[in-house]
């Protein structure tokens, strides 16, 4: 993104000083938009896009941080780089800038190099951080496509997002675990995408060459995300969503632990929605029914045994969470798929 279609804020009550910082900017190429207090900025930012906010931190009326605080609060700026203008050297006031949203200080008076160099560096780390988001966004439209080609999932995606977050959050996974297991809800099988329609689509049952085309699914949508550091904990899952604990799975035949956790996680509400909601070669099985087969799969060594007890009671305790008619059985998957909306629009 070559400067010269930088597009800065610069908001700060004093004119010398906003003047000056302009005309800083402007000698490198770089647009700036001028507000003299914090009130006019957020009226702007509301009806305009920036790259960036240079944003001055005492000021009568609204104070930097304030506006800082609006910024990623009431507007949803969550990623929109601000760097703060500030006399102040106090750990503590900085400190303060930065739990308002502030993303980096430039201290008054500022020297000219010092300023570019902040704002390029501001403006570039959003500008890749877009492109990840742009990158995300396409694995998730996708994944939307997998499943918009069989009617009978229905929200299986969406499904299997909410259901995963609720095991996750009954074993005491953390919040970036919980995360990883909603994006696996989305995306564990966007490697169908390399699967031909006649064998993904087959109402019957795969003959054994059929299914070990089938069985590739799983490393072409790993393939897929793997490039991708924000997908680190949700590869895994893609990948290793069908081994087995005894070691008879696949792709690669993992027994117990090493098969990873989030993976042994996500699979029992997998094979839970698979029996549970109907597909194109099976009815949908009552839930005594569902239990009693993850019970079997439990007695084969197919499943993690500590696992599987935790959720065969959490669904014996709270069947009705774990329905389609659950208040939020698909808000957790849909909102995944909400982002892509916003992102296509230029949201962050």
């Amino acid at each position: 993104m070559p400067e010269s279609s930088y597009h800065l804020l610069v908001v700060d009550d004093d004119m010398l000083a906003r003047t000056v910082a302009c005309d800083t900017l402007h000698e490198v190429g770089i647009e700036t938009t001028e507000c003299v207090n914090g009130f006019e900025a957020l009226d702007v930012l509301r009806v305009r896009r920036f790259d960036a906010v240079l944003l001055d931190r005492h000021m009568p009326g609204l104070s930097g941080d304030e506006v800082c605080r609006r910024i990623r609060g009431e507007l949803g700026e969550a990623m929109l780089p601000i760097l703060m203008l500030t006399g102040d050297s106090a750990s503590s006031d900085l400190a303060s800038a930065l739990e308002a949203g502030a993303t980096d200080f430039i201290r008054k008076p500022f020297d000219p190099v010092e300023l570019h160099a902040r704002v390029r560096a501001a403006v570039e780390h959003k500008r890749i951080t877009d492109q990840l988001d742009n990158a995300e966004t396409m694995l998730f439209a996708l994944a939307r496509m997998v499943e918009a080609k069989d009617e009978n999932t229905g929200d299986h995606c969406s499904r299997l997002a909410h259901n995963a977050v609720m095991f996750g959050r009954a074993l005491g996974l953390s919040e970036t675990e919980q995360h990883a297991l909603r994006r696996g809800g989305v995306l564990h099988d966007i490697g169908k995408l390399g699967i031909p329609d006649a064998i993904l689509m087959k109402p019957g049952k795969l003959t054994d060459d059929e299914w070990k085309v089938m069985r590739q699914h799983t490393l072409i949508g790993a393939r897929l995300c793997s490039p991708l550091k924000s997908m680190a904990l949700t590869v895994p899952i893609i990948r290793s969503h069908h081994e087995r604990w005894d070691g008879s799975g696949y792709p690669e035949g993992l027994a117990g632990e090493a098969i990873p956790l989030l993976a042994r996680v996500f699979q029992l509400v997998d094979i839970y929605d698979a029996l549970a909601y109907a597909r194109p070669y099976k009815a949908a099985l009552p839930q005594v029914e569902v239990l009693r087969i993850l019970r079997e799969e439990g007695d084969r060594q197919w499943r993690d045994p500590a696992l599987l007890k935790v959720f065969l009671d959490l669904v014996a305790r709270d069947p009705a969470s774990f329905s389609s008619a659950a208040p939020e059985a698909g808000d957790l998957g849909r909102e995944v798929f909400d982002d892509i909306a916003v992102l296509g629009r230029g949201g962050v």
